[in-house]
């Protein structure tokens, strides 16, 4: 007879790999998408001295400093209600996954280079953007609805610019459509602070423009 200590190693192996067998594969998702080959890049002013951004982590409601992606359902009935999706996640914390994608968004939009990955010469003057996530709203099968506000500072002279940008975006269904959604609402801001950071570097007076609810294809 097989000794007692083997059956008991027997059933906890079984026990094990059936517990492993039946946990649910988790997706992770990132807001830093490639640029699209028609996306318009902002004009840059006619100078051999590049522009330089530091983009500070964003300040979002403390609800969101998590990794698991958190939404409503439609039509669900209870409108203060929040899901958070264990198995749905972002590569990072919702609010490192932002400052990424917009410090990216806005380099490729403006040609400027970005202080963390290449460093800024003492000597050359720099742009310090601060973004803010007021409001979020992110409902599956519907839409996600986001207002970010920003202020851009000039180093060393301190001129600065202050902006916001209340977004709509309706979202294709599932959480693949939520994060498309998502990721166009993130790059439709970035598109917002790249033109004034333009608009401020050429010294002009940085504009807030209102936008339209976008329509899905």
């Amino acid at each position: 007879m097989m000794p007692l200590a083997y059956r008991i190693f027997g059933v906890m192996t079984a026990l094990l790999a059936a517990g492993c067998a039946s946990v649910p594969e988790t997706r992770f998702y990132t807001l830093s998408v490639p640029p699209e080959p028609s996306e318009t890049k902002i004009a840059v002013r006619n100078s051999s001295i590049p522009i330089f951004i530091d983009v500070l982590p964003v300040n979002v409601p403390e609800r969101l400093v998590r990794p698991q992606l958190i939404v409503r359902s439609k039509g669900s009935g209870a409108e203060t209600q929040l899901f958070i999706l264990e198995q749905d996640r972002w590569s990072s914390p919702f609010n490192y996954e932002l400052r990424d994608a917009f410090a990216t968004g806005i380099a490729n939009r403006t040609g400027a280079l970005n202080e963390a990955r290449s460093g800024r010469p003492p000597d050359q003057p720099g742009y310090r953007i601060a973004i803010e996530l007021n409001q979020f709203d992110a409902v599956v099968d519907d839409r996600v609805q986001a207002r970010f506000g920003w202020t851009i500072t000039h180093s060393p002279d301190g001129r600065s610019a202050a902006c916001y940008a209340a977004i709509t975006e309706p979202v294709s269904a599932g959480v693949e459509g939520l994060v498309k959604g998502l990721q166009r609402t993130v790059a439709s801001a970035a598109a917002d602070i790249s033109r004034n950071l333009i608009e401020l570097d050429m010294g002009q007076a940085p504009k807030c423009i209102p936008r339209l609810n976008h329509q899905l294809d």
